[in-house]
């Protein structure tokens, strides 16, 4: 069977609305359940809770590619571009700093148009040195001819699954001249719809040497940004394809041999957005905890070198806490180090393990925020 770009009447893509309905009306409930109770805090918990979706968002896109990001990095390059307070800020490499712009360009400026010279400006922020890897491409324009075939893979080097063949380079300017023309025209699409069609068009499409997977995203989430009617991101779609990504690459597979007829993927993508709506419960969940735990807290203030430390716990750190690692982190001796975990362990804020000696640790308290020790 030939692939859908293939197909006599490229890319007139249908689907059943009929099928479809229930399921969107209930995507569409669970987006307004949760805008609305987002409403009802205040600013700094929305501000909180929209900085651990955005760097999920991030982080999760480029590790569906299989690239790892360094969390605190993207959440701080992320905080400092939309002025937020994030205590031990990190420095963020140039290839975090690239991905956050085409994030934060795709979600706070949802309302302006798609171009071909804004996609170009995503692509030359993905790849600031001209090169995937070590290998140099062309950036900032579409692929190039003697680029040669673009085959559609997931999986590791030498190892990788091959899920369908773009069409070919001298094809590639006019098949996003009209995929873009459809995005921003007022076509009467559903704007989850249309970000679900737009993921899959222009994935099949793959108009750029590499990072269209992560662009493709980006699309996505401009389009559910459009959809909520808000710059600010409270679920993320990359955590949950993430979570999917062998259903995800199926899907996208069996959609290029199924016709014209989309609506089996606009299934997966409505059900997989169900599902990122319903993690946010624990993003909220964990935005909440960490409100209490600093009101807690701040009834007997810690110190800087604490609260950072601290908030990297609450934000996620890689394994456990050890004396060296809150050194290394807030750049003080082992022993102010010891001093001040000992303290925070008498206040119940730490938990020390139960391995001694060089294998000491120590986590945060689940049960801090809910009771603090002499309180």
């Amino acid at each position: 069977m030939e692939y859908i770009h293939e197909q006599a009447d490229w890319p007139k893509l249908i689907w059943d609305a009929g099928k479809l309905s229930a399921l969107l009306a209930d995507v569409r409930y669970r987006q307004g359940r949760l805008l609305g109770r987002m409403e009802g805090l205040g600013f700094r918990l929305r501000s909180e809770a929209q900085l651990s979706t955005l760097t999920a968002d991030v982080v999760k896109s480029s590790a569906i590619e299989g690239e790892k990001l360094d969390a605190e990095e993207v959440r701080s390059s992320i905080a400092r571009r939309l002025g937020l307070e994030h205590a031990g800020a990190a420095v963020a490499s140039r290839d975090v700093e690239g991905i956050v712009e085409m994030m934060l360009d795709a979600t706070q400026h949802y309302a302006q148009p798609l171009t071909a010279e804004r996609l170009f400006g995503w692509h030359a922020a993905l790849f600031p040195t001209g090169r995937s890897g070590m290998n140099k491409i062309t950036v900032g324009t579409w692929r190039p001819v003697e680029a040669g075939a673009m085959r559609v893979v997931s999986g590791p080097i030498g190892r990788e699954n091959v899920h369908f063949e773009a069409p070919s380079a001298d094809r590639v300017e006019h098949e996003m001249n009209l995929f873009l023309e459809w995005f921003e025209a007022a076509n009467g699409v559903d704007p989850v719809v249309k970000a679900g069609v737009a993921h899959f068009w222009f994935v099949t499409i793959h108009p750029f040497e590499d990072g269209n997977g992560r662009i493709g995203r980006a699309i996505v989430d401009l389009g559910l940004a459009r959809a909520d009617g808000t710059a600010e991101r409270f679920y993320s779609m990359s955590s949950q394809i993430e979570a999917e990504r062998k259903d995800y690459y199926l899907q996208l597979e069996r959609g290029q041999r199924n016709g014209l007829d989309v609506t089996l993927w606009i299934e997966w993508f409505l059900g997989c957005l169900g599902r990122a709506i319903n993690k946010a419960d624990e993003t909220l969940s964990g935005v909440l905890q960490k409100a209490r735990l600093w009101e807690k807290l701040n009834r007997q203030p810690v110190n800087e070198r604490q609260r950072k430390v601290i908030n990297r716990l609450m934000d996620g750190f890689d394994g456990k806490l050890t004396t060296s690692k809150y050194a290394k982190l807030t750049k003080c001796s082992e022993d102010t180090a010891l001093r001040e975990i000992r303290a925070l362990v008498e206040r119940g804020v730490l938990i020390k393990g139960e391995a001694g000696g060089r294998s000491t640790s120590y986590t945060l308290s689940l049960d801090f925020a809910d009771g603090e020790r002499g309180a």
